[in-house]
């Protein structure tokens, strides 16, 4: 077994560079991290000036040379943090500087000794399910992307709702109208997802969930299915019809009618790295104020 002196030996730190608080805690991240004899990565595009010395290297190449990827900032840093640690098996650690934060569970007044503790061996595993979307076009290569929140099908520089068709393994489920259709993990139930009346899951579900975006009849509502689902989605002809789809924010490009996108469990999963006291439910009611929030205090435990 590692000793705390060389788990995590070396560490990425990623975050956005023209964000004065983000810059602010990745200088101080690496000084910390040196001083606990650790080896520090970071993006060889960065701009920051570190007060001590860091490896730079292309931020492609960083889930291959690190042990952990710290991100700073929001959730959309946490979601690109997934993307370049996922192919590498890297875990990610959030230090939330961004809105909400809900990915990213450590705050800035107590994250060097959450790091330490983290260096030390005291955390938490939290393994999370990726999606693997594909654009198939008689016309042009398949195009892909993986996702950790969500797969997006949306209308695009139109005003007009689309018209598409949902298939499940094979099998037709329902023809739509609306501005689009979200398909999210368990992860990304609470994002996207829970803004078009999806349902919250808890985050080791094994589940997938499907929301129609802004659907044109009351009837059409979101559908919780396994995760081992080929989800298949065929746009329809209509007139001005222009769709886009994105993974976790980033498009991969436009789909149009006669075109199919699938939607599938990918092979890879990100490990998410939290304090021993994590609690996914008191995150729910402290960032979403689930429930009744902050007007109900948790009762003691018996134990």
């Amino acid at each position: 077994m590692s000793s705390a002196a060389n788990l995590f030996a070396r560490i990425a730190l990623i975050g956005n560079d023209r964000d004065a608080r983000v810059v602010d805690s990745l200088r101080a991240l690496a000084t910390h991290l040196k001083l606990r004899s650790r080896e520090v990565c970071v993006d060889a595009a960065t701009s920051i000036d570190f007060d001590v010395a860091v490896e730079r290297t292309p931020e492609t190449e960083l889930g291959g040379r690190v042990d952990l990827i710290v991100a700073v900032g929001g959730d959309g840093t946490m979601l690109h943090a997934a993307r370049l640690a996922s192919p590498q098996g890297v875990p990610v650690l959030g230090v939330n500087r961004g809105r909400l934060g809900f990915l990213a569970d450590i705050g800035p007044a107590d994250v060097r000794q959450r790091l330490d503790e983290v260096l030390q061996g005291d955390y938490v595993r939290d393994r999370r399910a990726m999606l693997q979307a594909r654009i198939l076009s008689p016309n042009q290569a398949d195009r892909h992307c993986h996702a950790l929140n969500d797969v997006v099908l949306m209308k695009w520089r139109t005003g007009r709702m689309l018209d598409f068709e949902t298939w499940i393994d094979d099998r037709y489920v329902n023809t739509h109208g609306g501005d689009g259709l979200v398909v999210a993990t368990a992860t990304g139930s609470t994002a996207y997802a829970l803004s078009c009346g999806g349902p919250i899951l808890y985050p080791e579900l094994d589940a997938v969930v499907l929301a129609p975006i802004c659907p044109h009849t009351l009837s059409d509502r979101p559908i919780v299915v396994r995760s081992s689902s080929t989800i298949e989605i065929r746009l329809l002809e209509r007139p001005d019809t222009q769709a886009q789809v994105t993974c976790d924010g980033v498009t991969i490009g436009e789909l149009a009618p006669g075109d199919r996108l699938i939607v599938t469990p990918a092979e890879e999963h990100v490990t998410l790295l939290h304090p021993k006291d994590h609690d996914y439910y008191r995150i729910l009611r402290s960032k979403l104020r689930w429930g009744r929030g902050d007007r109900v205090t948790a009762p003691q435990s018996s134990d």
